[in-house]
Parts: structure tokens; sequence; C-alpha cells
């Protein structure tokens, strides 16, 4: 079997190289007046407000080449931005994309990326406007921002819970931080011994929540549907226990919080149990879910019990009652932040 042909990105130059990555660029959205080809991108949003927000995303951080796909990191690096833009409430018309690139990545392996960002921009409909590529000496480097719009004053924050709101999370929660441990166990196996196959048979929900997220579109959808605005929101990244201390926190709130009511899925509590790890735990503090934590007025109850895709987790109280959970068996212990932290 012939290997496959490499193209040196340096035969390129910078701006054959955006030409290259950008010819096939489509445009979804009426608010994108002038996008990839300029000094700067134009956008109108038509009387509505503007939701900005930036991520980045570090090799040896936060993914780890040996076992994500290109196609899946360049997917996966779009919905963490769509994800942030969803949780204000509002909807995600454009990003920009810069990379830093070393010289071990060959033009095959970047159109390979850039596949998996245009399948999230097609799914989102999102327009990839601008962005920028540069030399990185250590790894690959992307950062990306997202812009949204949102009906004027329909965005909401992280500090606007109020005592007795409802608090709700969307989706199932910890599937990503155990899918993390399979791949991570399955490299190690690796390294040491390269022959070996990986065994990841039945574990495709898992591992799928980590290299494959999706942002809850379906969810802010829903909402606009039903004329819900909730008091309070953010999605999950770093892990449901930290999240739910910003909003108790920035809300200056208490929360009480049951684990009955925490929504795993039976393919996590399956895979949690081959690690002889509490479902519970990954579920308070895996991170990469991308699901929304909010919350709502109570009088908004009714619109969403039988939405499948939220559950009432719990509910906000007096700052001095501080944020709490309640055991299965009954037991009530203060909710610690154990979430993932990139700057330990």
């Amino acid at each position: 079997m012939s290997e496959q042909a490499r193209t040196e990105i340096s035969s390129l130059g910078e701006f054959g190289l955006i030409d290259h990555l950008t010819k096939n660029v489509e445009i979804h959205n009426a608010s994108t007046i002038l996008g990839v080809g300029d000094d700067g991108a134009v956008i109108d949003h038509f009387g509505k407000q503007t939701v900005v927000s930036t991520d980045l995303l570090l090799e040896g951080v936060h993914f780890d080449l040996a076992y994500t796909p290109l196609k899946h990191l360049g997917y996966k690096s779009v919905i963490v931005n769509l994800s942030d833009i969803y949780a204000m409430n509002a909807v995600p018309t454009q990003i920009t994309m810069s990379l830093g690139i070393s010289n071990r990545f060959s033009l095959e392996a970047l159109d390979e990326f850039y596949e998996g960002v245009y399948a999230a921009c097609n799914r989102y409909q999102v327009d990839l406007i601008g962005g920028d590529t540069t030399t990185s000496q250590r790894g690959f480097v992307i950062s990306v921002t997202a812009i949204g719009e949102v009906s004027p004053d329909k965005f909401v924050k992280r500090s606007t819970a109020q005592k007795g709101d409802l608090l709700c999370v969307s989706g199932d929660l910890g599937a990503a931080y155990v899918g993390l441990l399979f791949l991570e166990r399955e490299k190690r196996i690796f390294m040491e011994s390269p022959g070996v196959q990986p065994d990841l048979e039945n574990e495709t929900y898992v591992i799928g929540r980590l290299l494959k997220p999706e942002a809850r579109k379906d969810i802010v959808d829903f909402f606009t549907e039903k004329e819900i605005l909730p008091t309070s929101m953010m999605d999950i990244s770093d892990g449901l226990s930290s999240e739910i201390l910003h909003i108790c926190k920035n809300s200056n709130l208490g929360c009480v919080v049951y684990e009955d009511k925490l929504p795993v899925e039976e393919a996590m509590k399956t895979a949690a149990f081959k690690f002889e790890i509490d479902p519970t735990a990954c579920a308070l503090s895996g991170g990469e879910d991308y699901e929304l934590l909010f919350t709502l007025s109570q009088s908004d109850y009714d619109k969403i019990v039988l939405n499948e895709q939220i559950s009432v987790i719990g509910y906000m109280t007096e700052p001095e009652q501080g944020s709490h959970i309640i055991t299965k068996g009954g037991g009530k212990h203060a909710i610690t932040a154990q979430g993932w932290n990139p700057l330990k």
C-alpha cells in the first residue's frame, strides 16, 4: 500500500495556506456581510445584540493527539465555543479560528482538521469568517472566537438566579470523563506494548461524548418556543459541582442538589464501575459535558416537565444555607469544586 502523499505546509506560504483552508467556506447567515479574504470581516446583526466568546485549546493540556482524531478535534474546537454562546441564551452565527502549527503537521493533516471544523459549522449553521495561522515551536495551538446574536436584553448571565428558583441541567452528565479514562488507559497500554490492539468495545457512548460533543442548540430553541427565559445559565465544561458553585457565588445564593435527580446514562454507570469509581462522582466532577446548567422560576416548571432532555436537580436557597447535596441515603454534604482546572 503506497503511503499517502504529504504536502509540506511551508510550500504554500501563509496566504496560500489560508486560501487553501478557506476555499470551500459557505455563508449561512445574512448577518455575515463580508467574510474571509479582507483585513477584517463585517457583521450586521440587524438590531440584535452581539455575544462574543473566545477559547484557547492547547495540545497536551486540553487534548492529546495520541487518541484524538484531527477531524474530531476540529469539530470539538468549534463546539466548545458554540456551547458558550448558547449558554448566554444566544444563537451563534460566526466564528474565527487561529492556529499555531508545528512542521510535523502536513497539509493533509490540516485538511482533516478543517473537515471537522466545516462539519460543525454546517451542522450549526455558523460561518467561518476569519482567523490566523502561525508557526508553533511546540505543539498544536487552537484559538476560536465565536460570535452570536440575541434579542435585546434576552441574554442570560450567571449572576441573576433568584432564591427559590429550580436548578436544572440538560442531557446527562459524567460520560465524557469516563470516556477520557478509557482512552488514557488504552494509551498507557499502547506505550508499554505497542502491538496491543485497543479494547474499546461497547464504550462507544462515553468515548463519543468526549471526542464528539454537541452544543445544546435544541435546549435554547426550546426556551424560545416555550417563551422561557432562564434566570441564570452557564455551560458545564469544568464539572457540574464547580459550575453550580459559580452560579451560587455570582448570584450570592446557596443551593440544595439531590443525588437521585442527577441525570446519568446507563452506559456511563456501567463504564464507571469498570474503573471502580462512583458514577455520582463522575457526574459531579467530570468535565467536558457541554450540557447547560440553568435556573428557572418555579412558575416555568409546567413548561419543562415533559421535556426529557431537562432534569430538575435541586433549587436555590439563601446564601447562609451554603451549597449542599442530599445523597440517596439522606446524608447532607457540602458541594466542593473538584472539577478540572487547567491551571493546576
